[in-house]
């Protein structure tokens, strides 16, 4: 009975997320104790969060992505164990004195604001369930369950009010509450904002990138602020960290096109307030009037508003697009050869697979693994040869996708229903007509490994976390599943043996073949061959059981993994 019982409640995806934070528990120097012990206390209290939101519906009121589960305890869990992972990282680089403590506090403070923005999600969603009329929950292990639940509320309260107390001051304690604070709001938010487009898990990781992302941004203007009045503790430990200017170009340039749909919106309003009209001639001019506001609006941003930004934080002695251009021109034969390149694959591989897809009977899902595999032919050369340009090429893209996207989610006149109808034919079951997200969880997915792996690495496999695992991985899984597959991880799933077998061994072939090149190129190998075994076997095992938009934990999970 107490077997069965537990095999129901740790089914395929808990037992993954289970291994994969046991693995990075089991790494941790004595010095990382106790957030360790944190994230130990967190997986238990969204484990038990998941289980009692599967037995209640006081949750169907967050419409979210049908067929998929609720994914709670992967994405409460998946980006503070990833910052778990890179301080154990940082760890070894204080201990050989490669790394400054500066750097290190901030990146803890990330840590603890991290799973305070999952923790307070947690709390708010076993809020809800509490305050339910079906809080009489039908789980068999309901009466030790509660117990659990609130043991481990009580204990994570307390763990994260603990290192506040060992804080310089209690202005980074509250500092770090906000992010919780902030987490919850924006989760909401984003499942009210779009409703059927994401799972609470799925919700919950976007929320906790965007709140730590947003944040870092707003403690380096808080820094610049009080350089010009008093210092701050805060304001030392947000400016720990040295920051590139490719990346705080990319950060600026990303924030702002995510605050624009808001600051579009308001001006709208402002401009409907003065002038409201509701005949057929009136309202064809009013379309074209909001797409020349839009166009205008966006122009002011992008040319003024953001390169303000960046100059104040890092204080540029030129505008911040005459310094990417001389950047470019720096190298121009190797970064516009590479633009070329890039340009070709694109355009073949759009317009070949645009063909099919409108002509073909292809599976969807099928149709666009080859687009992991154009992520490989496009990527894989520049992260040898030219990193820091890829750095940027990653943000330039997000900054096109982000731009495209708002203009065919407004529908703006008159590009946005002929994108709308174009980027249609690359749907599938995890997109919807109010939001696409596949590209961006894919180009994201490739982008965050090498984005992270900025400054000190020691494991040379670790900026290619998301192009193995999604590029080769999990197509090589979806191909020889769908053709040979026959034995299938569960009754209801469509995930075959045959197809993980394959994604697994074919990302152990790239890195057979990728480690010799990276040490012909001057990396110092210090990747351990079991461990790396661990971290494939985990991150495969997982894209057979998610049902979460695997594009996005994946390459989280394979990277964390990575930096033990």
């Amino acid at each position: 009975m107490v077997v069965s019982t537990f095999s129901l409640l740790l089914n395929g995806e808990r037992a993954v997320v289970v291994l994969f934070v046991g693995c990075v528990l089991f790494s941790l120097p004595l010095s990382l104790l106790l957030p360790g012990l944190a994230l130990s206390l967190l997986a238990l209290f969204s484990l038990y969060t998941e289980i009692t939101a599967e037995n209640s519906i006081s949750l169907a009121q967050f419409k979210t992505r049908p067929g998929a589960s609720s994914g709670i305890l992967l994405a409460a869990v998946t980006l503070p164990t990833l910052v778990l992972a890179k301080l154990i990282q940082l760890s070894r680089a204080l201990a050989l004195h490669e790394f400054e403590h500066e750097g290190f506090d901030y990146l803890t403070m990330q840590y603890w604001a991290a799973s305070a923005s999952s923790f307070f999600v947690l709390l708010y969603l076993r809020i809800v369930m509490w305050c339910s009329p079906d809080n009489a929950f039908s789980h068999p292990c309901s009466p030790w369950g509660m117990k659990v639940g609130s043991i481990c509320t009580v204990l994570c309260v307390a763990l994260f009010f603990t290192p506040c107390t060992r804080m310089q001051t209690m202005l980074n304690a509250v500092w770090v509450l906000l992010h919780g604070l902030a987490a919850v709001k924006l989760w909401h938010h984003l499942l009210h904002t779009f409703p059927s487009c994401a799972s609470i898990g799925e919700a919950l990781l976007v929320t906790d990138g965007l709140v730590l992302y947003f944040g870092d941004m707003l403690a380096c203007t808080i820094t610049k602020f009080h350089e010009y009045l008093t210092p701050s503790e805060i304001v030392s430990l947000g400016h720990g960290i040295k920051r590139s200017e490719i990346s705080v170009i990319i950060q600026g340039l990303l924030l702002g096109l995510l605050l624009f749909p808001s600051v579009f919106k308001f001006v709208l309003h402002i401009l409907n307030s003065f002038s409201y009209r509701t005949d057929c001639g009136a309202r064809a001019y009013t379309e074209r009037g909001i797409s020349l506001t839009f166009f205008a609006l966006l122009g002011f941003v992008m040319i003024v508003f953001i390169p303000s930004w960046i100059q104040f934080v890092l204080n540029f002695h030129m505008h911040p697009f005459l310094w990417l251009l001389t950047f470019v021109f720096s190298e121009p034969l190797k970064r516009l050869s590479l633009c070329i390149y890039w340009v070709c694959v694109i355009y073949v591989s759009v317009h070949r697979f645009y063909n099919i897809s409108k002509n073909s009977k292809i599976e969807r899902i099928l149709l666009r693994k080859y687009y992991h595999l154009m992520a490989v032919l496009m990527f894989l050369p520049a992260v040898l040869f030219q990193p820091r340009f890829l750095d940027l090429a990653f943000g330039a893209a997000l900054a096109v996708f982000l731009t495209i996207e708002i203009i065919r989610v407004w529908r703006i006149w008159p590009l946005g229903q002929v994108i709308h109808q174009f980027m249609n034919a690359f749907t599938d079951h995890r997109d919807s007509d109010l939001l696409i997200v596949s590209h961006f969880s894919l180009l994201l997915g490739c982008a965050l490994p090498i984005w992270m792996s900025s400054g000190y690495n020691d494991r040379p496999l670790a900026p290619f976390a998301g192009i193995l695992s999604l590029g080769i991985g999990d197509t090589m899984a979806s191909m020889v599943g769908h053709k040979y597959g026959v034995l299938r991880w569960s009754k209801t799933g469509k995930k075959t043996i045959e197809g993980t077998a394959a994604g697994i061994t074919s990302v152990l072939a790239a890195c057979s073949v990728l480690l010799p090149l990276l040490a012909s190129t001057g990396y110092i190998l210090t990747q351990n061959w079991v461990s790396l075994l661990l971290a494939v076997t985990v991150s495969g095992l997982l894209e057979a059981y998610t049902a979460q938009l695997d594009n996005a934990f994946i390459p989280l999970v394979f990277y964390s993994l990575l930096c033990l």
